[in-house]
């Protein structure tokens, strides 16, 4: 993305449109589009809206680090309102991804409810990380008005979730669970992890954990001018932790001593994975990969298999039967493929529709945990999220996403695409994009050039920055360790109301393409059919280059030709071609054909000629345009 000159979004009036066709209120002849289906009708894309719950609800500014509950505030699931979710689903999602649900380790004193107090040193954070679980059968007591009755809190937002025709997916980490795990609230006849474990032996196969044997763990050494807490006294910050003998840790550290930068604040569970890397559980045959659940399912019957796996199994079926819709599985690829196997079947035995989602880094393992692992969907970040970034930072030009289209086309239905998570820079932030407009034709492209779903970030359609050191949280990352406000996002919330009155100008017209886009996407058939790049049979056309990429979307319903403008400058009268090739799969014969823009309004011409296909397009400063042939 060629820098040559600042942009900002207009804000003179909200119904002027800027050079990115973002606005408010637009004046063109012809509107875009909005499609908003009910999920059985839908047949466009699947739409995430990911909230980290504890933030969500937040309306406190304090924002002093290290802060407290008191000081900076918390979240709630009542605040989680119908008309919060009601201004979710009218951005286009059709699922939350409420993070940090379980109870997990935090500072913070629940005595009262007989809920035993946690150590600092080895928690992250104030708040705590939401994948160091205490406790898989309830909820963080922090999201609930009555600790006492947090469960039932919960169970009511799942079911404002569904009256509000959404999905709700909530985490499950079976890599790692927190060092003092301990269920207050398990079903009569669950153990909790370790209960059994013979914890003289490094390995068991029903061991829950691996032990270091004849050490004691240690507390890691605090680096680079580190203090639990920021140094506050706490009476349980006294340099000690019990654990004998000494776990591994999350990450899968030996040492009885893990390093500051492991995860120190969780334990490896044991899936059967002996420490030599061989296993000790039955593996699936090869053609268990073009099998589907139910002889998976079958598979396992009459099997032995680890303990943990009964145990996660029986975990995720429990929020299954309290209506939870679905799961997003924290770094799947560090826990055995055949487990996926063992437990995603038993889900869909229960609920065929569930979305079985998994935090994943490595390509070469992609299709064996689709395949054999019966994972619905991966993070599709180690390529085309990575790649995106750095077109938009200048590193790269847009012939990389031809190569990635090319190395993923077999499993493009199950890559869920994103531009912010949790633990992703926030694109506004220096760090990523330095302002949300700048990621915008790279949010296009991340949302219509494949199948599979999209998801965004609570703050993201309104640019939030990220700003400010939280405590454990850094800047350009949303804090998930600390108490904190989101301004930006605070903003739109508008103290409950959703309404966006405390927005700026940009900030509503950002959140207006936002909306466009995403209504459009879910509701657009062509994006479920077919994609053909056009990137390179453009590179010669005149006006096209390489700050450019084009691609068509099609099935027998819906033709679309997409095309974004990653740099900060005009680009006039670009002779667009469709060639013999790809006219021939949109079925279009000579003549004239309008092109409706459905993103930013407007309609413009296709002319085809002896089996070419051939438009005259300019694109302003980080623009976009989404152009529906009329048949």
């Amino acid at each position: 993305m060629k820098k040559t000159k600042s942009f900002l979004l207009s804000a003179l009036s909200l119904c002027i449109t800027s050079g990115l066709g973002l606005t408010a209120c637009s004046k063109n002849n012809e509107e875009p589009q909005i499609q908003v289906e009910s999920q059985k009708k839908q047949q466009g894309k699947v739409i995430v809206y990911q909230m980290f719950t504890r933030l969500f609800g937040n309306t406190k500014t304090t924002n002093k680090e290290w802060g407290t509950v008191e000081e900076n505030g918390v979240g709630k699931f009542n605040d989680i309102d119908d008309t919060a979710l009601k201004a979710i689903k009218d951005l286009g999602a059709n699922y939350v991804w409420y993070t940090g649900v379980l109870h997990h380790d935090l500072v913070r004193d629940y005595t009262a409810y007989g809920i035993s107090n946690d150590d600092p040193e080895v928690i992250k954070g104030r708040a705590g990380s939401p994948y160091a679980v205490k406790d898989y059968y309830n909820v963080n007591p922090d999201l609930a008005v009555d600790p006492a009755n947090r469960l039932q809190e919960f169970e009511a937002l799942v079911a404002r979730t569904h009256s509000n025709g959404l999905k709700a997916v909530i985490d499950i980490v079976p890599n790692h669970i927190a060092r003092n795990y301990k269920s207050l609230s398990k079903p009569e006849g669950v153990e909790d992890f370790g209960e059994s474990d013979n914890s003289e032996l490094s390995y068991a196969k029903h061991n829950n954990f691996y032990y270091v044997k004849g050490e004691d763990f240690k507390l890691p050494e605090w680096l680079d001018g580190y203090q639990v807490l920021g140094g506050e006294k706490h009476p349980m910050i006294d340099g000690e932790f019990t654990e004998k003998p000494a776990k591994w840790t999350g990450n899968g550290s030996r040492k009885s001593q893990p390093h500051f930068h492991d995860w120190y604040e969780t334990v490896k569970v044991n899936y059967g994975v002996r420490p030599d890397g061989s296993y000790d559980f039955p593996t699936l045959p090869a053609e268990y990969a073009d099998k589907d659940v139910k002889a998976h399912f079958e598979f396992w019957q009459g099997k032995e298999v680890p303990s943990s796996w009964v145990k996660f199994k029986d975990i995720a079926l429990y929020w299954t039967a309290k209506g939870v819709d679905g799961f997003r599985y924290d770094m799947a690829e560090m826990v055995p493929v055949e487990f996926w196997s063992y437990m995603n079947s038993h889900i869909k035995m229960k609920n065929p529709d569930a979305f079985l989602l998994a935090e994943i880094y490595q390509p070469k393992i992609y299709r064996d945990f689709i395949h054999l692992g019966k994972m619905d969907y991966l993070y599709d970040k180690v390529d085309l999220y990575d790649r995106l970034k750095e077109i938009i930072q200048d590193k790269r030009n847009t012939d990389v996403l031809d190569e990635v289209a090319d190395m993923y086309a077999d499993i493009d239905e199950n890559l869920l695409h994103f531009l912010e998570n949790h633990d992703e820079q926030r694109i506004a932030s220096p760090e990523f994009a330095g302002a949300a407009e700048n990621a915008l034709p790279a949010m296009v492209v991340s949302a219509t050039m494949g199948k599979g779903p999209t998801m965004i970030y609570f703050g993201q359609t309104v640019g939030e920055k990220g700003e400010k050191d939280a405590g454990f949280g850094k800047a350009s990352r949303t804090s998930i360790f600390d108490y904190w406000g989101v301004p930006a996002h605070q903003q739109w919330m508008n103290g409950g109301k959703f309404d966006g009155a405390l927005l700026s100008a940009d900030q509503k017209a950002l959140q207006t393409y936002y909306r466009k886009l995403l209504n459009f996407t879910r509701g657009s058939s062509a994006l479920m059919g077919e994609f053909i790049s056009t990137h390179k049979a453009n590179q010669q056309s005149q006006g096209y280059n390489g700050d450019l990429y084009s691609y068509v979307r099609f099935d027998d319903k819906q033709k679309l030709v997409v095309m974004s403008n990653f740099s900060q400058t005009d680009i006039a009268n670009v002779k667009y071609q469709l060639p013999v090739s790809v006219v021939s799969k949109l079925e279009l014969k000579d003549g004239e054909y309008r092109l409706i823009d459905r993103l930013n309004g407007g309609e413009y011409s296709l002319a085809v000629k002896d089996g070419v296909g051939s438009s005259s397009l300019s694109l302003n400063p980080l623009m976009s345009r989404i152009l529906e042939v009329q048949l």
